[in-house]
């Protein structure tokens, strides 16, 4: 299957996205882990793109849809992929189609991972990360065995400048403005598959399953 999933930062995407991967055998491709190994390989649109984010600035569309379409081109791809962070605007959806087309294939569908802001905000917010050794708790769903101390080295639990709660705000607007234009273009070709992301994980994983006609108890 050729899938493309969606959803805001702590909607658990990256969670979700292991277990389609292994369901479906199909490659997990994330456009962050795209960008390091072109980068590593020294591809010219690797250069390209190292360019940009040196700079701090967004890589343009070209060249991402660029890198995007020499990873889908190999052989692993040939029976299906997940893409994960791409597309993130309607440029890049449309040459995506585009591209597909060209090779006499289209998306199957468009998982469209939906929770609420204050959950969203909730879960991210809560996120802790030990100092000493970077070991992950969360205050509510994980928290440490005492109070802003990691379980394993004693060292102490920070909250990193991404999770503080106007950062957090800040890029789930970012993600609604970019996202918008998408979700109604993938829902005019009837792609859109929206899960309720709010359930524990089990649940998310079995709706998805439903959302592709199988049963993944």
């Amino acid at each position: 299957m050729r899938l493309v999933l969606l959803g805001p930062p702590g909607a658990g995407k990256g969670t979700q996205a292991v277990v389609i991967s292994k369901r479906l055998s199909i490659p997990h491709i994330s456009t962050g882990d795209m960008f390091r190994e072109a980068i590593k390989a020294g591809t010219a649109l690797g250069r390209q793109a190292e360019k940009f984010l040196q700079s701090g600035s967004l890589v343009p569309d070209d060249v991402t849809t660029g890198l995007v379409q020499e990873r889908l081109s190999r052989p692993d791809c040939q029976q299906g992929f997940l893409l994960d962070g791409f597309p993130r605007t309607l440029g890049q959806a449309e040459a995506l189609d585009a591209w597909l087309a060209g090779r006499d294939a289209r998306l199957d569908a468009v998982l469209d991972i939906a929770v609420g802001r204050e959950e969203l905000l909730q879960r991210l917010t809560g996120r802790r990360v030990c100092r000493r050794c970077g070991a992950a708790y969360h205050l509510q769903y994980n928290p440490p065995a005492k109070a802003g101390r990691c379980n394993s080295c004693g060292g102490e639990l920070i909250q990193r400048d991404d999770d503080t709660a106007t950062t957090v705000a800040r890029r789930l607007d970012v993600y609604n403005r970019q996202t918008a234009p998408l979700v109604a273009y993938y829902q005019g070709r009837g792609l859109v598959r929206e899960i309720d992301g709010s359930q524990d994980i089990g649940a998310v994983t079995r709706s998805i399953g439903r959302a592709l006609g199988g049963d993944w108890r």
